[in-house]
């Protein structure tokens, strides 16, 4: 895989993993019992962008590090999947 193509799926994964990590750790305006006028109590309680991205960056990363392992260290691809999961349509013989 070229260093471009690399980007790339780190780009794509970063943007999934972000939009999957967003929800987790956010205290609302309610729960702090400090809610500003004019905003609703479900909003965030303050900026965690920052904080966000940097779990995304570290959990993208470790994924494709597993990514990298299991494609250059084990030699497996796209097309070993299907010899990856066992074949449970053939009957065995008794």
């Amino acid at each position: 895989m070229s260093w471009v193509s690399f980007l790339a799926l780190f780009f794509i994964t970063w943007w999934v993993v972000l939009f999957a990590i967003l929800p987790f750790s956010i205290r609302t305006q309610d729960e702090d019992e400090d809610v500003t006028l004019g905003t609703v109590p479900s909003a965030p309680r303050g900026p965690h962008m920052l904080r966000a991205a940097l779990r995304t960056t570290i959990v993208t990363m470790v994924l494709l590090g597993i990514f990298y392992g299991v494609t250059r260290g084990l030699g497996l691809g796209i097309d070993d999947i299907p010899h990856i999961v066992p074949d449970f349509s053939q009957k065995p013989e008794n």
